[in-house]
């Protein structure tokens, strides 16, 4: 998408904050997510266990974003200011998460920003990368299960 493209598309994003309505929206988005791009968990959580999660108010800053009327994709800032963000696989590739990225950092102006990303989400590392992120870290895990 060119400059001008992007600039069109500017004001049809709109991040809205995560409310009771967005429940199952955001529970088919993780549904939707390939296993690679998770994190967080390592099995798919049941719809309850994901209600009691977004109930909880786990992040400082989250907001689903809207494309036009439609809910395209989420985007959250944590007390950490780590930033997470998914786009519906329909709407990936259009510039929406980069613009969602912009507006999300302008609501919340903060010194520095990061993103924990699974290095196997190639699409993730060249998106932070291609908005100025830098790759600082890999952290490693130990799981005694």
């Amino acid at each position: 998408m060119t400059k001008t493209e992007l600039a069109r598309n500017e004001p049809l994003v709109k991040l809205k904050t995560v409310s009771k309505s967005d429940y199952r929206f955001l529970y088919n988005l993780l549904m939707e997510r390939d296993a690679r791009a998770n994190i967080s968990h390592k099995k798919m959580p049941t719809y309850n266990e994901h209600v009691s999660f977004v109930s909880a108010k786990p992040y400082s800053k989250w907001y689903v974003i809207l494309y036009r009327v439609n809910k395209v994709g989420s985007i959250y800032l944590t007390s950490q200011n780590e930033i997470g963000i998914f786009i519906k696989k329909s709407f990936q590739s259009k510039q929406l998460g980069n613009i969602a990225l912009r507006k999300m950092i302008q609501k919340n102006p903060k010194k520095r920003y990061l993103a924990n990303v699974n290095p196997q989400n190639k699409k993730s590392v060249r998106f932070f990368k291609n908005n100025g992120f830098k790759l600082i870290q890999h952290t490693f895990e130990l799981s005694k299960t």
